[in-house]
């Protein structure tokens, strides 16, 4: 499977569209990062228990794009992007989504 940010993959061409994949999953705050957080805050530095889940959240959500567009039966999807939202306070989504298409 073919993923990026463009519109378009270089050297290959379209064959077949199927519109807009997404994929997306909600999570929530450990309490254990909430307290180590608090503490950097303090001090200052990358807060690593968010990252890891932020990291985390993003493969899951490519991972469903992909899965939806291979159900369509593409072999690329393009124009992907991430959006995030709050969902209640210590709980985001993070969702993926792009265009499936098929190339040759």
């Amino acid at each position: 499977m073919i993923i990026t940010n463009i519109d378009s993959v270089p050297g290959r061409k379209v064959v077949e569209h199927f519109g807009i994949v997404q994929g997306s999953t909600v999570r929530a705050r450990h309490m254990g990062s909430d307290f180590a957080a608090g503490l950097k805050n303090m001090v200052g530095g990358e807060l690593k228990g968010y990252t890891k889940l932020l990291e985390d959240a993003r493969a899951e959500a490519l991972e469903r794009v992909k899965q939806q567009a291979q159900q369509l039966g593409a072999n690329a999807i393009i124009n992907v992007r991430f959006a995030t939202s709050a969902i209640s306070q210590g709980a985001a989504e993070l969702m993926a989504y792009g265009t499936a298409i098929r190339v040759e």
